[in-house]
C-alpha cells in the first residue's frame, strides 16, 4: 500500500481556542475510513485543514510524500484532492451536465486563442469533455437528467451530482462530508453501493464525514473518532463502536 495522505500532530486555533489538536490520520491507497463524532467535534475542521480552507497553526500535511502546508484549495484540487460540502454546493442555475463539465477545466489544454476563435482544437477537447463528463453522471444515474438544471433534481440527487463534479477533477483522495444527508432509507443504501464502487473504480482514497452510524459502519473500514478537536478512538468499527469513550461520548455516562 502506497500512502497518499497523512496529517501529523495537526492542529489549529481560533483566538486562543483550540478546534482540533494532535489530528492524525494516514490514508493509503484504496482506503476508505470514516470520521465521526459529535456536533462541534471539528471534524469539518479537520476538512478544511486537509483542502487548504484554513491553515494549521501547527502539524504538517504530505501528499505522496510532499508537504502541502499553505498551498490554497484551487492548488490542491489540482494536486488531487476533492471534496463535498455539507451544505451543497451546485451551480443550480446550470445544467447538470454543466456542472460537471466546469469541474474539468483545470485539465483542459486547449491555448486561449483556440478557445476565444473556437478553433478545431477546442471542439475536441470540448467533445471529449462532455463524453467524460456523461459517463460519470451514468455513474450516478444521472446521465438523463443532464440538460436539467441543477437546482431542479431532487435533494437526494443533487448530493450525488456534488460527488460527480469532485470525481471529475481526477482526486487521488475524496473527502465527503455527510454524503447521506437529506437521503432516505432506500437512497443511503445507494449510496453505499456508490460509494465502494467510485472507490474501486477510480482507485482513490475516501475519507468520509457521516453522522448515518449504518452507512459508516457498513462501507467504512476503518474509523476515526474525534470529539472536542481530538481523537479519541481509531481502528476497525467494530472496535470503535464498543469502545467505551465512543460509548460515552455519544450516550453519555451511566450514572
Amino acid at each position: 500500500m502506497t500512502t497518499i495522505l497523512k496529517a501529523s500532530d495537526l492542529g489549529i486555533s481560533f483566538g486562543g481556542l483550540k478546534a482540533v489538536s494532535g489530528f492524525n490520520l494516514t490514508l493509503e491507497t484504496n482506503d476508505l475510513v470514516g470520521l465521526i463524532g459529535p456536533n462541534g467535534a471539528g471534524k469539518t475542521t479537520v476538512f478544511n485543514l486537509l483542502t487548504g480552507v484554513y491553515q494549521p497553526t501547527e502539524g504538517a500535511i504530505e501528499l505522496e510524500g510532499h508537504s502541502i502546508m499553505g498551498k490554497t484549495p484551487h492548488h490542491l484540487v489540482k494536486l488531487g484532492i476533492a471534496r463535498t460540502f455539507q451544505n451543497i454546493r451546485l451551480f443550480k442555475e446550470i445544467t447538470v451536465l454543466d456542472n460537471v463539465k466546469i469541474a474539468f477545466d483545470h485539465q483542459m489544454k486547449t491555448s486561449l486563442l483556440s478557445s476565444m476563435f473556437r478553433l478545431p482544437g477546442f471542439w475536441k477537447e470540448e467533445k471529449s469533455i462532455e463524453t467524460k463528463a456523461i459517463e460519470l453522471l451514468k455513474v450516478f444515474n444521472l446521465e438523463k437528467y443532464r440538460y436539467y438544471s441543477a437546482g431542479n433534481l431532487p435533494y437526494g440527487q443533487q448530493r450525488k451530482l456534488e460527488i460527480a463534479r469532485a470525481l471529475a477533477t481526477d482526486p487521488k483522495v475524496l473527502l465527503l462530508d455527510e454524503p447521506a444527508a437529506g437521503m432516505n432509507h432506500t437512497e443511503t443504501h445507494e449510496l453505499m453501493d456508490t460509494i465502494r464502487f467510485i472507490r474501486d473504480r477510480f482507485n482513490i482514497a475516501i475519507l468520509l464525514i457521516e453522522h448515518d452510524m449504518q452507512l459508516v459502519t457498513g462501507i467504512c473500514e476503518k474509523i476515526t473518532v474525534l470529539d472536542y478537536g481530538k481523537i479519541i478512538a481509531h481502528g476497525l468499527p467494530q472496535e470503535v463502536i464498543n469502545n467505551p469513550n465512543v460509548i460515552r461520548v455519544y450516550l453519555g455516562d451511566d450514572d
